[in-house]
């Protein structure tokens, strides 16, 4: 990386897979604050609307992006901008990427299926195919709560067992101590 700071575009647009979006890059960059995070809000210029427009939806996402860190009480600062852009919103995630020098994309999936995503189209499999580096695709989480098993400390073995050697020959994985050689 060329910088101390991590640049992670986030495409968000007010739906529930944008907000999930938000919220893992909230939880990214409270985790380590090296993170700069760029929400991208795309207004499609076929509803033709003007740069008025654009700044109010700005701010909007500004204080969607604001309230959501008040909410968690950050303990460092969050790093972030947001952009308005007008366009086609796969291309404008992909050029605001390409701008910043984005190291991670973060960009939520509606899950269409079938016959809507070829007729709709995918910005998030668009956006997965044309990236220039990671990109994660974010769903609202759509499992049920589960109470797991509690968490205990076992006992470590006294015995120490030396580290090993694997490699796979003839359809099996082999093991030999480390300063055996391989043949």
């Amino acid at each position: 990386m060329s910088s101390s700071y991590t640049q992670v575009v986030v495409a968000f647009d007010f739906s529930h897979s944008g907000r999930a979006a938000l919220y893992h890059a909230i939880a990214l960059a409270t985790g380590a604050p090296t993170h700069v995070l760029h929400f991208v809000y795309v207004i499609e210029p076929a509803r033709k609307h003007d740069y008025e427009y654009a700044e109010r939806m700005q701010r909007a996402v500004t204080d969607e992006v604001e309230q959501e860190l008040r909410a968690i009480k950050t303990g460092p600062s969050v790093h972030f901008n947001v952009h308005a852009r007008i366009g086609k919103p796969a291309q404008e995630i992909l050029d605001l990427a390409r701008e910043v020098g984005a190291d991670l994309i973060i960009v939520g999936s509606k899950g269409l299926t079938g016959v809507e995503r070829f007729v709709l189209g995918s910005v998030s499999e668009h956006v997965v195919r044309e990236a220039g580096c990671a990109v994660m695709v974010a769903r609202p989480k759509a499992y049920e709560h589960v109470d797991l098993m509690e968490v205990r400390e076992v006992e470590t073995h006294s015995r120490y067992v030396p580290p090993h050697r694997y490699y796979y020959s003839e359809n099996r994985l082999n093991v030999r101590p480390p300063d055996w050689p391989i043949s």
